[in-house]
């Protein structure tokens, strides 16, 4: 009973829209109904400028990293860590508080590798800057940051949660659908071509 409350109280944390608040609060503006229509710090970046876009990424690897950090503090149990794991990213993704719609998870996700593995999330996000510098694409730089973290784990000895990171490979790539269908076709915004556009200048 104490998991599955404490797995529903992360669910609600990974639910927290923190795009969806900074945007209509402090612009105006609903990136769900803007831009990318992405309720990420990209999107918000691209319609409300850099410094918002960074407290939305920040805010988004904390409430991956924080709840991780929490468990890991009371239990070793790779499985309940998985568990907390998903619960955040599955909010995130699906959140109670937008009626099951969400984000597409990268920020969340990259506060929960760091919490498991620092030593493999320097190379992981390394990995995804090299991607989105060689390609101009954002999209393109999180499916390699998702695909790299497996290798990384276990290349980093951090053999137990293997698992964890096929699934949120899986997740994250489901999530990018739209995007790698643009990509394919040429219609994916590059911060290389148009820096607004893509919300990072």
């Amino acid at each position: 009973m104490v998991t599955i409350i404490w797995l529903g109280i992360c669910y609600l944390i990974g639910s927290i829209p923190f795009g969806v608040l900074i945007a209509t609060n402090f612009c105006r503006v609903d990136p769900r109904h803007a831009g990318s229509r992405n309720i990420g710090a990209t999107n918000v970046g691209r319609l409300c400028g850099f410094r918002y876009g960074i407290i939305v990424l920040v805010l988004d690897v904390l409430k991956g990293f924080i709840p991780i950090w929490v468990a890991m503090q009371f239990s070793t149990s790779a499985i309940f860590i998985s568990l907390t794991a998903l619960a955040l990213l599955i909010g995130h993704m699906y959140s109670v508080f937008l009626y099951g719609k969400g984000g597409k998870g990268v920020a969340t996700t990259v506060g929960i590798f760091l919490a498991l593995s620092p030593a493999a999330t320097g190379w992981i996000v390394g990995i995804c800057l090299a991607a989105i510098y060689l390609t101009g694409y954002v999209s393109l730089g999180s499916l390699a940051l998702v695909t790299a973290a497996p290798i990384l784990f276990l290349l980093t000895g951090n053999f137990a949660f293997i698992p964890l990171t096929l699934i949120i490979l899986a997740l994250v790539f489901w999530r990018h659908e739209e995007n790698i269908h643009r990509v394919l076709t040429g219609q994916e915004n590059s911060w290389r071509n148009n820096p607004a556009e893509s919300g990072l200048y």
